[in-house]
């Protein structure tokens, strides 16, 4: 896509780069004397959220949550995808290599508004749609946790895929848990920017309480896989002893179906002609005497 300009007044214009190219790179370094370092650091999938200055330039690298469910998380880049910000006097220039929200909707404010805004203000707008992305997250990720949760505990289910469903919720949880962790600096560096206080606090604590609901995610998610395993467990003893039992009420008889089954002429009861019947009747009782006591004995 060609560089675009979206909003441009005598105060403020804005540049937006998306899916950006060497060529448009070269040209934003030779227009705007942007360091090509910093221009390269916006093409690197992988790069973590900072802040830097050169000169009269303001950079401000942050990372959006995506919606794009990758079977691999490894790294940030399959549960975000970054966006470069650079301020030059007049100017805000955006770069991403995918279309994002916060871009997207940041559009449709400043087009749809009657006043001028400054490179700042946009800034910030986007800013704060990218804290609301990793909140929508952290509100998806709870609802699957509560899902989760009362399908082991309600729902009394016990497959294999749980534990799946929830490795990937921990792996989900803690890759934007990090990634709101690093961003913690270049978030405050916002104060530096021409806005007001009020502003910049708004900003700060929608990063807190994003931070803190994936704190929330970190800590119980672990608790949940802890308890679905005991419950594999319980529910796997709980088997173990429905076999037990019935081995305890089969093993005196089982003796005794030995020893009747051993090649000997003198053995008791083998010629007499009920002696068949009063076997049975013996492991009858056996199994019933076995019974009351398992039971009273609350096995």
């Amino acid at each position: 896509m060609p560089i675009d300009t979206i909003y441009r007044t005598s105060q403020c214009e804005w540049i937006d780069v998306e899916f950006p190219t060497k060529e448009d790179l070269q040209f934003l370094h030779e227009r705007y004397e942007i360091n090509n370092l910093l221009l390269e650091d916006t093409l690197d999938p992988n790069h973590l959220p900072k802040y830097e200055e050169d000169g009269n330039i303001k950079f401000f690298l942050l990372r959006e949550s995506t919606e794009l469910e990758r079977k691999s998380l490894n790294t940030i880049s399959d549960i975000s995808t970054k966006i470069g910000i650079f301020l030059v006097d007049q100017t805000i220039i955006t770069i991403h290599r995918m279309k994002t929200k916060s871009i997207t909707e940041t559009k449709k404010q400043i087009i749809g508004t009657e006043k001028d805004v400054v490179p700042p203000s946009i800034a910030l707008r986007i800013a704060l749609l990218i804290m609301k992305s990793f909140d929508d997250e952290s509100i998806s990720l709870l609802e699957t946790m509560d899902n989760i949760e009362n399908e082991i505990f309600l729902k009394n289910t016990n497959h294999t895929n749980q534990i799946r469903r929830l490795y990937r919720l921990k792996r989900k949880s803690g890759l934007n848990s990090r990634v709101l962790s690093i961003s913690t600096d270049a978030i405050d560096k916002f104060r530096l920017l021409n806005l007001q206080d009020s502003e910049v606090v708004d900003l700060k604590d929608k990063h807190k309480d994003v931070v803190a609901d994936f704190d929330h995610l970190n800590a119980q998610i672990p608790n949940l896989i802890s308890m679905f395993l005991a419950l594999s467990d319980q529910k796997a003893n709980q088997v173990m002893k429905v076999l037990a039992i019935y081995s305890v009420y089969f093993l005196p008889i089982t003796f005794i179906a030995g020893v009747y089954g051993m090649n000997f002429d003198i053995m008791p009861e083998l010629h007499h002609k009920n002696g068949y019947y009063f076997t049975l009747g013996l492991m009858g009782l056996i199994v019933v005497i076995t019974f009351i006591y398992a039971r009273r004995k609350q096995w």
